[in-house]
């Protein structure tokens, strides 16, 4: 099949063939133009000479499939472009899953959105039994719908629950979990994986049945499970802000998958889809995302093993609870050994819960060694410092640290607050310090600050990124300043959030403002889960004392702290805070009406101080341009994506 650019379609004397993806140019697969029209064309050659069963299989190292080339659907930017797109993957994968001879997709490394789709189509499907092997279907993360095929086959083969759980949040899913759902017929070890993939192409086992009543959700009882659906996707993604969810359980339930049945004027149709503004805006952030990705490219003669972690609190250790996760032996060194062997608690729970395998979870928390006397500091490819925001303090242990680290490891802090260079002021090589600085919660933010401060060598920031992508994380680079860019942002935002409660309006009011809005959770509730005295530091460091709000004064001076000590702007229990509801403000200085909690008035008041926070930031260069503020304030904040980012919101004409 000499004419092929992309496949190679190899047969062997058995009868099996092996269609094998390598995407030319390309060091993933990607669905695009030029491949489908090319499976296509394999198709044709397997009608004219049926094989006894086609295996698709990847050339890839990366993985199996990445899914469509997005770059063909931003271009497609019209409804007639769109739908033309979604019509050449429906009905070429239609073709597949109707084919005579049995076919089986080998799956190792990712497998997304139409990769899975293909899977989905083949008769077969075996997960090699890798951490990278995942599936999944992340359209709703772009403002669209798996529209070549998932929405009718995944729910088909694993019940709806699972399907619309898997396509309502994008998340992937790893390979025992695909065996586990129904997903894979096999979870293999990639010894095995091309044998048993030939075995089970020929061995005439029947697919995959569902039982009864997961059929009958499927069929008669839609509507129950629509219901329920919605209700859960209500409670975290409006549908004026975020469409993409309510198509799909509207194309599942009424339309059988297919996303081209959907009459033009629903607002579930693929015209609607792509003419709303989150579309524009989800996709924007997907490329915003691939940029801070780049920032992490491999640096020359550095592959980190081994991190130091000094500091063994909730970010010491939830960082070495991470890096251990990504596979790194991890050191943690703390002056008290209680604070270590708590962190190794938390991390034995972390580990049971993200690897879902005891014995997984064992072997990698044995790679997390407590190390009160800092004995790993000698031998660390990386050494992070994660301990109080004092400067002197923080001074007097990276004298320490430069003395007895290797003149190769990445030295590294983890402050919030400081500048990088007064920490640096003390070292004989103060290019040789680098901000490496994590989000609490660690292992739920994805971002890391990468700072570069006056004296920071560039090699040294270069290594410091590709640390950050070793671990996967999205590293963003910064100049320094007080706060870099996240906490910069946030810290006016947050103060104003407590003068409103000055004023009189209610803590769950201003919360509700700002959660209406699109964020995560309220300021107020954010405040609380930092630590209040992290609220009262930074708001000396980024505000001003002499503005401090004085609720935070008052609380903070009785200890109480928010979630950490129990109480604070909320009470707290089992680490949830107590809200009464929205309440209508003392002052009738917004809109807010009790019919209104999310009161777009009041959040416009709260958004001022961290938009012109983030232009000023533009503005003096600490980030370098306005799409890494919006990708670092979105990634760092949780800021509404379907705004594009704070930038993007100001210039877009919906501020």
């Amino acid at each position: 099949m000499s004419e092929f650019k992309h496949w190679r379609l190899e047969r062997e004397a058995d009868g099996v063939a092996w269609a094998i993806l390598d995407t030319a140019d390309s060091s993933t697969n990607t669905l695009g133009a030029a491949v489908m029209t090319e499976l296509g064309l394999l198709l044709d050659e397997c009608e004219r000479q049926p094989p006894k069963g086609l295996v698709f299989k990847s050339a890839k190292e990366a993985g199996f499939i990445a899914g469509a080339n997005i770059e063909e659907f931003v271009s497609s930017d019209t409804p007639e472009k769109a739908r033309a797109l979604i019509q050449r993957g429906w009905d070429t994968y239609n073709r597949l899953a109707a084919v005579g001879y049995p076919t089986l997709a080998l799956v190792r490394g990712h497998c997304m959105g139409g990769g899975t789709e293909l899977a989905l189509a083949c008769r077969y499907r075996i997960a090699v039994d890798e951490p990278g092997t995942k599936f999944a279907l992340p359209e709703v993360m772009l403002g669209i719908v798996p529209g070549w095929g998932g929405m009718l086959r995944l729910p088909q083969l694993v019940g709806p629950a699972a399907a619309l759980d898997m396509m309502l949040t994008g998340r992937s899913i790893s390979a025992p979990r695909a065996k586990k759902l129904g997903l894979a017929d096999e979870c293999l070890p990639p010894g095995d994986m091309d044998n048993a993939a030939r075995m089970l192409l020929l061995s005439g086992r029947p697919p995959r049945r569902l039982p009864l009543l997961q059929r009958l959700l499927n069929g008669p009882l839609k509507g129950f499970v629509a219901r329920g659906a919605r209700k859960q996707v209500a409670k975290r993604a409006p549908p004026e802000h975020y469409p993409a969810p309510y198509a799909i359980i509207d194309q599942w339930q009424n339309y059988g998958g297919d996303t081209l049945a959907v009459p033009a004027g629903r607002p579930t149709s693929l015209a609607a889809l792509v003419s709303h503004p989150t579309t524009r805006n989800l996709i924007r952030v997907f490329f915003l995302q691939d940029r801070l990705k780049g920032f992490g490219k491999e640096a020359a003669g550095f592959s980190p093993h081994h991190v130091h972690v000094v500091g063994a609190g909730v970010m010491g250790g939830d960082i070495a609870a991470w890096c251990v996760l990504r596979g790194m032996t991890v050191t943690l060194q703390d002056l008290s050994k209680e604070q270590i062997a708590a962190a190794i608690g938390r991390a034995a729970t972390f580990l049971e819960k993200k690897l879902r395998d005891g014995k997984l979870a064992r072997l990698a928390l044995d790679r997390l060694i407590a190390d009160p006397d800092g004995d790993g500091l000698r031998q660390a490819d990386v050494i992070v410092e994660a301990i109080y925001e004092d400067l002197a303090a923080k001074q007097a242990l990276f004298a320490g640290i430069e003395a007895r680290a290797r003149p190769d490891a990445l030295i590294a802090s983890n402050t919030s607050s400081l500048k990088l260079a007064d920490i640096a002021a003390t070292l004989r090589n103060p290019a040789r310090l680098v901000g490496i600085h994590f989000f609490n919660p660690v292992t739920k933010m994805p971002l890391v600050e990468v700072v570069a401060g006056a004296a920071t060598g560039p090699e040294v920031a270069q290594r410091a990124a590709a640390f950050v992508r070793r671990i996967d994380k999205l590293p963003l680079p910064l100049r320094d300043a007080p706060g870099f860019l996240v906490n910069a942002v946030l810290a006016p935002y947050m103060h104003e959030a407590m003068r409103c409660v000055d004023e009189g309006i209610a803590p769950e009011t201003v919360d509700a403002a700002m959660v209406g809005f699109g964020m995560p959770l309220g300021p107020i509730e954010l405040a609380d889960t930092v630590g209040l005295d992290v609220v009262v530091a930074a708001g000396r460091q980024l505000v001003g004392a002499a503005d401090a709000p004085k609720k935070l004064v008052a609380l903070f001076a009785a200890g109480k702290l928010g979630r950490k000590s129990g109480q604070g702007f909320y009470a707290w229990v089992d680490g949830k805070p107590q809200k009464v509801g929205a309440c209508r403000p003392a002052k009738r200085n917004s809109r807010q009406t009790e019919s209104d909690p999310a009161n777009p008035a009041l959040a416009q008041r709260l958004l001022q101080p961290l938009l012109a926070a983030t232009q000023r930031l533009v503005r003096e260069g600490i980030v370098a341009d306005a799409d890494l503020a919006d990708a670092g304030v979105i990634f760092g904040t949780g800021f509404a994506p379907y705004t594009g980012g704070p930038m993007n919101y100001l210039t877009s004409g919906e501020h």
